[in-house]
């Protein structure tokens, strides 16, 4: 049975789940809509009483920014609208994104596929559109679609009904965004005067007021751009946490045996570690204050700017879910809360995302539907953004389409609609698999590839720049001498003790390294073009692991 008519036939007497909850499911978009398809939608408009989709996403909204995920940071309540959807729904505890960058992570997304396979490795490259397969499917079952706020993949959402999205990382304050027009894209613009999140809000709430197509259900895909860096918030957020002392954590300034073992640490940093690129320099911190003195300043001012912008997005989440339930329409909205992938704030000294450690790796995932979904749940299964295209294909009723995508269109991820409802398949996989492409690109980062279970993590730092074409300064990037991590999450969570110079692990190196060759070849990723990284993942190995 299809998941909304499952849903349907639950609840179809118990009209009192009436004013509890929904999934939402945010898109850009503002102005008139727009019909992008040819495709006959599958279904009577005048009986469709499916749930409609809010998919509501962030940039770089780490869960420890989240107060439902339990953090140091939960006792300043930095959320509490998003919270509701925790509270009332499902929360996902490990959930991961398989490339932690914006462009990457959003492509799989929408194509339901690894970054090898669906092209996009790096910041560099765009999504074809044959690959855009949300939009197309949830279109052709009879859904009107819409994409409002930050797009990042630089062809046009031609796909969607509706769009009206930012360029590239577009601007904090007085946005322009592209819509669709008379000129070709990205030509047809308009400006708002206000902060992004505001407007993007704006535009989405114009959109749900006075679509055209209200006989049908909506997708609306709601991308924010904060609290993405430079972090500036609205204006009326400037004191906020003014008088607060943010509590840092441990491995700010403790290391540990956290990184390459015997080796400086890689990455930009919250300290002055990094003297090419570190928070303080963002921050306008005094370059003559002494280092520890210099650590506190640049982490104050990164954690209350970063919390600026996420009471921002907050903020507006309360409006949409206010207008929701204003509009009688809660109760049959799939409400949905993620990120493009985590963000670190200050944990080992580092800045930004990219790294596959947890804070970086982690996506958070919320969803509300009382209607399906058990109010209150946490669920501990492994899940990443590969499996969020043929969820939400599912939750559209639009999963009975997925046999005529093409070869190269074809999903790598499962749908984890079961997962959500408590039941999780038998064969559910047990671990994720993770790349990042970028070789010290940006935030000095050097490229690796991982995997992650239930206790363990292993990664090959390979650190090789595998194509000029794939950098905006090819020539300021050097290989690195490549080197291995392995942490034990249960013992270590926190990820401060590197356990390949500890023979005793020897043995569960090996068995992850065999686990890690086996994710590869199922996502496609063997490096059949760059066989010397291939070479090095194979001959490369720490001594005590041997």
């Amino acid at each position: 049975m299809p998941f909304f008519e499952a849903a349907f036939s639950r609840n179809s007497i118990v009209r009192v789940y009436l004013n509890q909850t929904a999934i939402l499911f945010i898109a850009l978009s503002i102005g008139v809509p727009q019909v992008a398809s040819a495709d006959e939608p599958d279904t009577d408009a005048d009986e469709d009483k499916r749930p409609n989709i809010l998919y509501i996403m962030s940039d770089d909204h780490t869960s420890t920014g989240i107060g439902c995920y339990g953090s140091r940071l939960a006792y300043l309540n930095p959320t509490p609208n998003i919270d509701r959807l925790a509270i009332e729904g499902v929360r996902l505890a490990n959930c991961f994104c398989t490339n932690s960058i914006c462009t990457p992570s959003r492509a799989t997304i929408l194509s339901g596929q690894y970054s090898n396979v669906n092209g996009v490795t790096t910041l560099i490259q765009s999504l074809d559109a044959r690959k855009h397969t949300v939009p197309r499917l949830i279109k052709q079952a009879g859904y009107e679609t819409a994409m409002i706020g930050k797009w990042h993949l630089k062809v046009e959402p031609e796909l969607f009904d509706f769009y009206t999205v930012l360029p590239g990382q577009g601007w904090y304050h007085n946005p322009e965004f592209r819509v669709r027009g008379s000129k070709p894209w990205p030509k047809n613009t308009m400006r708002v005067n206000k902060h992004s999140s505001d407007a993007i809000t704006d535009i989405s709430l114009k959109w749900l007021k006075t679509r055209k197509q209200k006989a049908k259900p909506f997708f609306l895909m709601h991308h924010f751009k904060a609290p993405h860096d430079d972090f500036e918030n609205a204006e009326r957020y400037d004191f906020l946490y003014q008088d607060e002392t943010i509590p840092e954590p441990k491995s700010l300034r403790e290391r540990g045996d956290h990184g390459p073992i015997g080796r400086d640490s890689y990455g930009t940093s919250v300290s002055n570690r990094n003297k090419r690129r570190n928070m303080g320099m963002h921050m306008f911190v005094d370059q003559t204050l002494d280092d520890d003195q210099y650590t506190t300043e640049s982490y104050q001012r990164y954690m209350k700017k970063f919390l600026r912008t996420v009471k921002g997005v907050d903020d507006n989440v309360g409006r949409l879910l206010d207008h929701l339930e204003e509009s009688g329409e809660l109760d049959n909205t799939i409400i949905i809360y993620t990120s493009d992938q985590g963000f670190m704030l200050g944990e080992h000294d580092y800045i930004d995302k990219r790294w596959m450690y947890e804070e970086s790796l982690r996506m958070p995932f919320l969803v509300r539907y009382p209607k399906q979904f058990k109010a209150g749940t946490v669920n501990e299964d492994i899940i990443n953004n590969v499996d969020f295209c043929p969820t939400l294909l599912e939750m559209a009723g639009a999963d009975k389409f997925i046999d005529q995508l093409e070869p190269d269109q074809a999903l790598q991820g499962r749908s984890f609609v079961s997962n959500l409802i408590g039941n999780t398949p038998e064969d559910w996989p047990t671990s994720s698999y993770y790349r990042y492409w970028m070789h010290m690109a940006h935030h000095d980062n050097p490229a690796h590839f991982g995997i992650r279970n239930q206790q363990f993590k292993l990664i090959f730092f390979y650190g090789r720049k595998l194509k000029d074409q794939w950098y905006y300064n090819p020539d300021r990037v050097s290989d690195t001498e490549p080197f291995w991590e392995l942490y034990d999450l249960k013992n270590d969570p926190q990820e401060m003790n590197n356990l390949v110079d500890d023979p005793a692990y020897a043995e569960k190196f090996r068995e992850l390294k065999a686990d890690l060759y086996a994710a590869r070849i199922k996502a496609g990723d063997t490096d059949a073009e760059f066989p010397d990284v291939q070479k090095l993942f194979e001959t490369v190995t720490p001594p005590a692991m041997k």
